[in-house]
């Protein structure tokens, strides 16, 4: 009895661990579900870059583009650099420089600081420029300016972690550039860029520069077809003050050295050649007229079509340029040719002129003796008080002796002779003095637009 006691019991106990054992296993399952989800809520997960980028400047994140940084405090300080990928389109008739750039403005903005993000830094889509607050740059010099869209606005939007904002854009701009065209074509031009704030006072927004050697970039193998482009930049402020306030402005200098080796080939070689081409005619034969008259006026019609060209891409300026004083100066040697050529066809004529002088003075003694030698016969008849004296001319009778025609033709070959050998002296003078006076003038000319022009330059900061 009590084996079988012992058996039912051991048999109830089996029982009622089978039936409490699959009860036990879902409440295992349970309690672990429960604490994943529990590990999950103590975990938060990563903010998604909209959600991050709605919080830091959307509506809900109170950032009010409209105003400035640091509202009635310290001015922005506007940190400003350009990198130059073009130059040139130097227009001297309209004193205007053309030039592509990439400007770069790095400011702080305390309220666009972040930490939720993991980046350091955030590179935004130009859409975004809409929804913060950037500087009002204009260009205090600019004549015409536009932006660029292909393939894409070219903008570029970046956001560090501190606060301090990125922000580039690529332009073309038209700028003013007063020029000094008196050493013109041996001159060095000095282009300004002004950086200014339009709306801004200095209370509010201050500009400056990068580190200097920073601040201004020039693309490499960058070249100007007539310039060059030192590289010396003059970087500097010129704060404006105007009726509403006083504004922040910053500007950058460019010198431009022209080369003058277009000018040399397309005016000074020509019209040098010109000049000498007129002296041709001092080894013409003087009787030649045509051929000297031809030559000289088609000189100075050259030279004055030459002069005009010159004249053509230039402006209208009052001063005098040194292409000017050039072009003057052969036009000025090239009809002094021209009328050197009228003094000596005068002088090789001027014994004419003194033959026909003699022959006029010959005349004039024959008619005399005429009269004198009817006044003797009328008084041979008594009718001498008939006849009164005119000009005080003696009543006396005179005997005439006519000059025999073959001294008069000697007399008139050496006169001729004579005329003609000072008229070729005038040629032969021509050809030692023109060549001679003009290399005078080269020489001042050169010395002067040339080296004292190279001791301008280097004298400049």
């Amino acid at each position: 009895m009590g084996a079988l006691r012992a058996g039912a019991l051991a048999f109830l106990l089996l029982l009622l661990f089978g039936c409490l054992l699959p009860r036990r296993g879902p409440l295992r399952l349970v309690s672990g579900r429960e604490e994943i989800k529990a590990a999950s809520r103590s975990s938060p997960q990563p903010m998604s870059p909209s959600d991050f980028l709605d919080k830091l400047m959307g509506r809900t994140s109170g950032y009010d583009a409209r105003i400035r940084p640091n509202f009635k405090g310290p001015p922005v300080n506007v940190t400003c650099n350009i990198f130059i990928n073009s130059f040139g389109s130097v227009t001297e008739t309209t004193m205007d420089y053309r030039v592509n750039v990439f400007l770069r403005q790095q400011w702080n903005d305390p309220r666009l600081a972040y930490r939720e993000y993991p980046d350091d830094s955030l590179d935004l889509d130009p859409s975004m420029l809409d929804s913060i607050w950037k500087p009002d740059l204009f260009f205090a010099n600019e004549k015409g300016a536009n932006f660029h869209e292909v393939t894409t606005d070219n903008k570029l939007l970046r956001i560090f972690k501190n606060g301090n904002v990125l922000y580039s854009i690529r332009l073309t701009l038209i700028l003013s550039c007063p020029m000094d065209l008196k050493n013109f074509p041996m001159d060095i031009q000095t282009c300004t860029m002004q950086l200014e704030s339009f709306g801004y006072t200095m209370n509010d927004l201050i500009f400056e520069w990068l580190e200097e050697q920073e601040a201004v970039q020039v693309a490499e193998g960058l070249t100007l077809p007539q310039f060059i482009l030192r590289d010396e930049k003059d970087l500097g402020y010129c704060t404006k003050y105007y009726n509403t306030g006083k504004f922040t402005c910053i500007e950058v200098k460019f010198h431009l050295e022209r080369q003058m080796g277009y000018y040399l080939i397309q005016m000074y070689i020509p019209s040098l050649l010109i000049v000498i081409l007129s002296w041709v005619s001092f080894w013409i034969n003087m009787d030649a007229a045509p051929a000297r008259v031809g030559l000289g006026i088609t000189t100075v019609l050259t030279m004055t079509t030459q002069s005009a060209g010159s004249r053509a891409s230039l402006p209208k300026v009052s001063y005098v340029k040194a292409i000017d004083i050039w072009m003057a100066v052969c036009l000025l040697f090239v009809f002094a040719a021209l009328l050197e050529y009228a003094a000596v066809n005068f002088v090789s004529r001027q014994h004419k002129e003194f033959i026909r002088l003699r022959r006029r003075q010959r005349r004039q003694r024959m008619e005399e003796e005429l009269v004198r030698e009817s006044h003797f016969y009328l008084r041979g008849y008594g009718l001498g008080h008939c006849l009164q004296p005119k000009d005080g001319a003696g009543g006396g009778p005179g005997i005439y002796s006519p000059t025999p025609a073959s001294m008069l033709l000697r007399e008139g070959e050496s006169l001729r002779r004579c005329y003609i050998d000072r008229a070729k002296r005038i040629d032969t003078i021509s050809r030692a003095v023109f060549p001679f006076t003009f290399l005078v003038f080269n020489i001042f000319y050169w010395v002067v637009y040339k080296v004292l022009r190279s001791e301008d330059i280097h004298s400049l900061p």
